[in-house]
């Protein structure tokens, strides 16, 4: 099995006839001992020779606004995002998802739950946030955020990112067994959105080929969604090319844990 994770920063689909490789996820245990049942799947795009620097840009719309700055940088640009959503955030926001929808080749859009509670199956507080705690209650969580993908979007969602990104190997599994990937990510871009704007834009700046972001789209009046835009464009400037998870999740491998 390939294993070709890298540490997280504290914090064009593939030609036919071009070598194809894998999408790799590895996990490390966080530090906190009340949490020390938890895992952080981390996910990195092999690298293919001659393609030249990607990087997937993922961003959770948790609940709440959207925030222009992004989406608005995104379009423009015609740079390609993940963006997972929750149910919460399809009911506030019909006209951002409507932005979205309307360029299909830039935005895939993916299963973030239904309340943003952590879909966890044990009784445990992550960030101050109450765990869903049992395996019915993670599994409503999952399916009913999937659902309500599939009605306000008309696909269903492939790709799960559960709140925290943290999880149990046991909920894991069972998300898995559900028919859904999980979407780990190997750099923090904007530290929940809590960071700065110089620090969320150093951060972006900082990946390296293969990189899977995870940045949030809800939150228009942190300074991180700043940082988000010019850490974007000097990727970009760098002539680092965006894909999608989608550009990669046939040819994902079994994950190491």
């Amino acid at each position: 099995m390939l294993l070709a994770a890298q540490p997280a920063l504290a914090g064009t689909p593939e030609s036919p006839t071009t070598p194809v490789k894998p999408l790799s996820a590895t996990a490390t245990k966080p530090k906190h001992a009340s949490a020390a049942h938890l895992i952080e799947p981390k996910l990195v795009m092999s690298k293919i020779p001659g393609e030249g620097p990607v990087v997937a840009l993922t961003f959770d719309a948790c609940m709440g606004q959207t925030d222009a700055r992004i989406l608005d940088m995104l379009i423009d640009n015609k740079i390609p995002a993940t963006i997972f959503v929750t149910a919460r955030w399809l009911k506030r926001n019909p006209e951002p998802l409507a932005r979205m929808l309307a360029h299909p080749d830039l935005f895939e859009i993916e299963n973030h739950g239904e309340n943003h509670v952590p879909a966890v199956d044990r009784p445990v507080n992550i960030y101050g946030i109450a765990a869903a705690g049992s395996p019915d209650a993670a599994a409503r969580e999952v399916e009913a955020g999937a659902e309500a993908i599939t009605l306000a979007t008309g696909k269903r969602p492939t790709w799960f990112r559960g709140a925290t990104a943290k999880y149990t190997k046991t909920s894991i599994q069972q998300i898995e067994t559900m028919g859904f990937e999980i979407a780990g990510y190997s750099i923090n871009g904007d530290g929940g959105s809590l960071l700065g704007a110089s620090v969320t834009a150093k951060h972006f700046a900082s990946a390296r080929d293969g990189d899977v972001i995870i940045a949030h789209i809800n939150q228009p009046s942190h300074a991180a969604g700043e940082g988000v835009v010019k850490g974007v464009m000097a990727l970009r400037a760098k002539g680092y090319r965006f894909l999608l998870l989608r550009d990669r999740q046939e040819t994902l491998t079994a994950k190491g844990f």
